[in-house]
């Protein structure tokens, strides 16, 4: 009898675990309970000293400090960030690999690469975004347009004559513009370049003649003359140049393209890893270690992770419909 009543007495505490757990109420896994028990890696799918480099390296050192492991930064740069990216969508959903996310690889590519290793909303967990950053439209003083809607008029007086500068074909840079063109309807020309520094470089020179710039980086060519800024790609004026209007005040409603860093993690991870990393990240983001970030140009954002989700949702549609309709595919 003892053994029948201690049998019996197992199945009740065992049902019991099963509806405490179906009512949200269950143990944490072990690995969660011990979490964080060795080193931490971040992968940045892009070469060191970039945007998501610097904020993903921001994390990594709060990370550290709050959790108590080693937090390494590794650069897996490669084919517009799907290389590093690859390796954490693949990576054991532990909590241990996590990838500084950024547009080009997670919201832009999935509408212009015919071959994804991975599917963004399928193969990561979102942790959170860490931090926005806007670019301004630019161009050289020897293109004859005070504001955006000067230029809409000019490119559509000069049909073709008109070029703008990216960082290359399926870049924020490159996006950004053509989310100009279909909301003002012209067509500024594309001139593909490698790298942000190269095309600043002529567009100061005058042989480009537009490009969206990072607000950060444009601000001091545009106090001193060197350019001409005509509108602010957010919803928002730019803390750093108030005085520039956004592009969406001057006639675009609704215009907006952010370059942006966040942390994802392998889809699967346990969701009390996910929440752990969000809490830690969100804490500092909110204290004044948050503000080695907005002194070099970006803005906070600390969004949960289904805030992320949700905003990455978003993105993904709106350059979904630029690449459509701006017909953008690489081969």
């Amino acid at each position: 009898m003892n053994t029948i009543h201690a049998l019996a007495a197992g199945l009740v505490l065992a049902a019991a675990g099963l509806v405490l757990a179906a009512a949200g109420y269950g143990i944490e896994p072990a690995d969660a309970q011990s979490y964080p028990a060795k080193t931490i890696r971040i992968v940045v799918p892009f070469p060191a000293g970039g945007p998501t480099d610097v904020q993903s390296r921001w994390a990594a050192q709060r990370l550290n400090q709050a959790l108590g492991q080693p937090v390494v930064v590794d650069n897996r740069p490669g084919a517009g960030g799907i290389t590093g990216s690859d390796v954490v969508a693949k990576a054991p959903a532990d909590g241990y690999t996590l990838v500084g996310g950024n547009p080009g690889p997670l919201t832009v590519a999935p509408s212009i690469q015919p071959k994804m290793p991975y599917q963004p909303e399928r193969d990561f967990a979102p942790v959170t975004l860490l931090a926005t950053a806007a670019s301004m439209l630019c161009v050289h003083p020897s293109v004859p347009a005070r504001n955006v809607q000067e230029l809409i008029a000019l490119a559509k007086r000069q049909p073709g004559k008109i070029n703008y500068a990216s960082p290359g074909v399926g870049t924020v840079g490159h996006f950004a513009t053509e989310l100009f063109n279909a909301m003002a309807g012209v067509k500024l020309v594309h001139v593909p370049y490698k790298g942000a520094a190269q095309y600043v470089t002529d567009l100061l020179a005058g042989h480009i003649d537009a490009a969206f710039v990072q607000v950060a980086q444009a601000a001091p060519y545009v106090r001193d003359a060197r350019l001409r800024a005509l509108g602010v790609a957010k919803l928002q004026r730019a803390p750093q140049m108030p005085e520039v209007p956004t592009i969406h005040e001057q006639g675009l409603t609704g215009y907006q393209s952010l370059n942006w860093t966040g942390l994802l993690a392998p889809a699967g991870t346990p969701r009390e890893v996910i929440a752990r990393l969000n809490a830690e990240l969100v804490s500092a983001l909110r204290s004044p270690a948050g503000d080695a970030l907005t002194q070099t140009g970006f803005d906070i954002a600390a969004l949960g992770p289904q805030e992320y989700a949700d905003f990455l949702k978003a993105e993904t549609a709106k350059w979904a419909k630029v690449a459509k309709a701006a017909n953008i595919t690489l081969q």
